[in-house]
């Protein structure tokens, strides 16, 4: 891990419990600051009332943080919307947001024409498929934007539990961080390595700095806004705070595919305009051998574990002449090379007697190399 990253480490990462309900109420009201929270929902008639439930019991109705509480609903084909006015909330439908511009399918989609329909100066985005919801998992992510000008971007961190009918693995979940988000971030954004869920859902930001970030309308919208965010405003503006557990409904292995091949894309969009971490030649040298860093719950909260990542290759053995390796043929020297694209043309031999004799065409034929 850089040291750059282990000392962002220190000072960015929280716990929601380091800031009290009292404390960030007293910020929001000295800074004049409004929230606003999002769930974008999709078929979450199971789910969305409790969450919508809690929000508006300890942080509308107990503690005046949040200020509008909005449910975008897009397309669900269940009672999700009924289920969210119910518990009251506010309920959008996508289609009804920039109705100019036809909507296309997926989360980012939404949470970008959210942004129309909401006026808090800090956005908090919340799945609403989440079950045992806590409220912490919203006032711990705006805490650090009530309370510190300078943070401008912060994801939640949790535990996320493999929960089946058959099984329970309390490390289990976010298989799709674990495979291919974080060997990304790793390799191309190692400044972004210190994010316990880079892909989690919930997320809290200002206003000012989303509506100048580009969004993915898929799956890849969580990576691809925590790297624009690293572009655009630095790692010191991003933080991450710690809320317990995420316990959620667990997607199957076609989906995660789906899922993990949008995210690729998204990175490697982005990889194409640039957006890679500009290496100073410290930096460089410290990165020579890339390195992936992981994370596992002690009792400290959340510890980093870094490992290399390496690879080497050998060569053809075709390419190697003189090996002595018991049952191994030494290949022919006059064979030509298949790995080098223009190889030399082979030691001429005399000709062939019974071949017919070349002509004066045949002389001046373009030479084809297949």
């Amino acid at each position: 891990m850089l040291d750059e990253v282990a000392d962002w480490l220190r000072r960015r990462s929280w716990a929601a419990a380091d800031r009290s309900l009292p404390e960030l109420l007293a910020a929001k009201r000295a800074t004049g600051s409004t929230v606003s929270v999002v769930l974008p929902a999709l078929d979450e008639e199971a789910t969305v009332g409790e969450i919508v439930t809690a929000i508006r019991r300890d942080l509308m109705e107990a503690v005046p943080l949040v200020d509008e509480l909005v449910v975008v609903d897009s397309g669900s084909s269940d009672r999700t919307g009924q289920a969210a006015a119910a518990a009251g909330a506010r309920v959008v439908h996508r289609d009804d947001i920039l109705p100019r511009l036809p909507a296309v399918a997926g989360k980012g989609e939404v949470l970008w024409r959210s942004l129309l329909v909401t006026g808090g100066d800090i956005v908090c985005f919340v799945d609403a498929d989440l079950r045992a919801f806590d409220s912490a998992f919203v006032s711990g992510i705006v805490g650090p934007l009530l309370t510190d000008p300078g943070v401008a971007f912060v994801k939640a961190m949790y535990d996320r539990p493999l929960e089946t009918a058959t099984a329970h693995d309390p490390a289990g979940g976010g298989r799709v961080t674990e495979l291919v988000a974080r060997p990304l971030l790793n390799l191309y954004w190692p400044l972004l390595a210190g994010f316990v869920q880079p892909l989690g859902g919930e997320y809290a930001a200002r206003r000012s700095l989303l509506e100048r970030l580009p969004f993915p309308t898929g799956y890849g919208v969580e990576l691809g806004l925590l790297v624009d965010a690293l572009e655009l405003a630095g790692l010191d503006a991003l933080a991450q705070v710690d809320v317990g557990v995420r316990h959620h409904r667990h997607q199957d292995a076609r989906a995660l595919g789906r899922m993990a091949a949008a995210i690729q894309l998204t990175a490697m969009e982005r990889l194409s305009r640039g957006h890679r971490l500009k290496l100073a030649d410290d930096l460089a040298e410290e990165l020579a051998t890339p390195r992936i860093t992981q994370f596992t719950r002690t009792a400290d909260g959340f510890t980093p574990t870094t490992a290399d990542i390496a690879v080497s290759e050998r060569p053809p053995l075709v390419t190697l002449l003189d090996l002595t390796t018991p049952g191994f043929t030494t290949p022919d020297p006059d064979a030509p090379d298949l790995n080098a694209p223009d190889a030399a043309p082979r030691e001429a031999t005399a000709p062939d007697a019974n071949a017919p004799e070349a002509t004066a065409s045949d002389a001046t034929a373009p030479n084809h190399h297949v």
